[in-house]
């Protein structure tokens, strides 16, 4: 006999679903008289009520297996979703008459049928339905990005102890657990429907435990506002699929079941295997997890599990990640022997110095590499960035004792090989380094934050090479000496700005991303950045102002290569033109290219000429040809 279980405040919904059972054998039993019915009698169970009334009679069905079919009102749209259940009544009372030939798993919390899901503390967004977005424009989602932002100031962190079905204790800090069984469309089931199947025997737990509200921020933005499922988990989120989950908290945290309290932590979350013939739509099947392997899966490694980030993490979240014990001593380690001046150190910088002054003196851009390359001098000034962001007084004074010691050995060095090369020439590679703008600054701070972040990641400390080549500090150095033995100040001047902008950026800008990682809190890191900050700003002031003179070079460049001369009796035009600034006066270096042989008068009006239409006084140094 097929038994209809309703709820009475559906009457009018009872009548119209009536009307599709008449050629059924049906007895129509409300909730209020549940206790008289003799499952003896019964061989299909339809039910229509509250998601805690269907729960109802799903337990009697499982514990009797007896079959059953839901029929939901309008109003049920997540049920529909879920189960795939039509909306149209008729369609919706068909599927549910019909016994399933696949039974799905049920979740059971603390003995309690879980027919969405099972929250465990708060984990926004992971319990919310997709839904929630629905039809929303791009300015409502972002609407509800930053109210889901501004919860984020009532998360708090506690300590988890989870067990899985094989008796594994897994120690963790989080704010939130969802459980679940089967895709359900929140959020939570979209990170591991690969992980979802509604006959596997497993359940999945998926665990909220942000680190930052920076970290937090991007998963919300990806899927609140992008409204996309990350291809990979989120840093934020963890999950543990096994049949069966015991969780307990240092903090009690209460325990929602399809959204409503159920009590507090602990809890067990128990899957019983294919255990409810539920009809269900085709659809629902088609959502589940084609494959998924028997065993047990777990991923939280990445998860904060230590006992100061637990204690750190469960005063507030802070805006950025702190980094662990284990993190911050092994990279300490490191940075304080690179601090420290040594004898290789003084070997490597030497040596690179000479191969770079001589790459400098041949021109060879293959060589300045190569030195760039070998040079260590990044060593101690991502040390200094540490001890300026830590104010650890010992990290910064021998830091900036190594660096000033390393760039006097490279000034002598480059000085005392220019005074005993017999070649007093300035290369393009030379003159490259003497014009430092803004940009070279913005070189610097980029060249920085990738240093540490390369060094506070063992697996691509590799890419400091890289970051070597990009910002060159030899060089410019080099390129200094070069000038202090050629007794030319304004050679020396320029290019040892160039080094100062490339030691303040890297400094300034490591000391930031390491503030990010999370390697020391921002009331200690704030004195340094500030500090570095204005002396950033007080060498952007010469930079800025080369960077004007740059843009003034470029002005004239373009006049003078789209201006014809009519000299005289011939045509003349200008090519290959070059702007060097010296100390007392610029120099105009170019090729001519003349119809004819000038006479001194020719040349001389020629000079006038190119300084009237630059409006500007210069040497001008040139080189004739002659057209044909």
């Amino acid at each position: 006999m097929i038994y209809y279980i309703y709820t009475e405040n559906e009457n009018e919904f009872i009548d119209k679903a009536k009307a599709y059972l008449e050629k059924e054998e049906v007895t129509y039993l409300s909730f209020d008289a549940l206790e008289s019915l003799d499952v003896r009698e019964v061989h299909h169970l339809l039910v229509t009520g509250s998601v805690e009334e269907i729960k109802r009679v799903l337990a009697i069905a499982h514990q009797n297996n007896l079959p059953v079919g839901i029929i939901p009102t309008s109003k049920q749209k997540e049920l529909m979703r879920t189960f795939s259940l039509p909306s149209k009544l008729e369609d919706a009372v068909e599927l549910a008459l019909i016994p399933s030939e696949k039974p799905l798993d049920v979740l059971y919390v603390n003995g309690t049928v879980v027919l969405q899901e099972v929250v465990v503390g708060d984990a926004p967004p992971l319990d919310v339905f997709d839904t929630a977005l629905g039809d929303k424009t791009y300015f409502d989602r972002v609407k509800i990005f930053w109210r889901t932002m501004r919860k984020v100031k009532t998360l708090q962190h506690t300590q988890m102890k989870i067990t899985d079905a094989n008796e594994n204790e897994l120690k963790l800090s989080a704010v939130g657990v969802v459980g679940l069984e089967y895709h359900n469309n929140t959020f939570a089931s979209k990170l591991v429907s690969s992980q979802l199947s509604a006959s596997d025997g497993k359940l999945s737990i998926v665990i909220l435990s942000p680190t930052s509200i920076m970290q937090y921020m991007g998963y919300l933005f990806k899927a609140l506002v992008s409204h996309l499922s990350p291809s990979v988990l989120p840093r934020s989120v963890g999950y543990i699929r096994s049949s069966k989950s015991h969780i307990e908290t240092k903090v009690p945290l209460r325990v929602l079941v399809d959204s409503k309290e159920i009590g507090e932590t602990p809890v067990t979350l128990e899957v019983k295997e294919k255990a409810l013939a539920l009809s269900v739509g085709e659809k629902f099947w088609e959502k589940q997890a084609e494959q998924t392997s028997g065993k047990d899966s777990i991923k939280v490694d990445h998860l904060p599990s230590d006992e100061e980030s637990s204690a750190y993490l469960s005063k507030s979240i802070p805006f950025f990640s702190h980094a662990s014990k284990e993190q911050y001593t092994s990279l300490f380690t490191n940075l304080r022997e690179e601090s420290k001046l040594s004898q290789t150190f003084m070997v490597l910088l030497i040596l690179a110095t000479m191969i770079a002054t001589f790459g400098l003196f041949i021109n060879s851009s293959s060589i300045i590499i190569g030195a760039m390359l070998l040079a260590p001098l990044m060593q101690p000034i991502v040390s200094l960035s540490m001890g300026v962001l830590r104010q650890d007084s010992t990290l910064e004074v021998n830091g900036a004792k190594t660096i000033a010691l390393g760039v006097l050995a490279v000034l002598l060095t480059a000085a005392t090989i220019a005074m005993f090369t017999p070649i007093e020439r300035l290369t393009s590679e030379m003159s490259g380094r003497l014009s430092p703008t803004i940009l070279d600054l913005f070189v610097a701070i980029v060249s920085g934050a990738a240093a540490a972040y390369a060094k506070s990641n063992e697996k691509i400390l590799g890419s400091l090479a890289g970051v070597a080549i990009a910002v060159a500090l030899v060089p410019p150095i080099a390129v200094a000496g070069i000038g202090l033995g050629w007794a030319d100040w304004h050679m020396f001047s320029s290019a040892f700005l160039l080094f100062i902008t490339n030691l303040v950026g890297i400094v300034l800008a490591a000391a930031f991303v390491f503030a990010i990682l999370g390697y020391s809190p921002l009331h200690v890191a704030k004195k340094g950045i500030m500090t570095w900050l204005l002396i950033v700003a007080l060498v952007s002031i010469p930079l800025y102002r080369s960077f004007v003179a740059m843009e003034e070079d470029i002005r004239i460049q373009k006049i003078l290569s789209n201006v014809d001369f009519d000299i005289g009796r011939y045509h003349v035009k200008l090519t290959h033109i070059e702007l060097l600034h010296k100390a007392n006066i610029d120099e105009i270096r170019c090729e001519v290219i003349s119809t004819g042989i000038l006479n001194p008068e020719e040349k001389k009006a020629l000079k006038e000429a190119i300084l009237k239409s630059i409006d500007k006084m210069a040497e001008v140094i040139v080189t004739f040809r002659y057209r044909l």
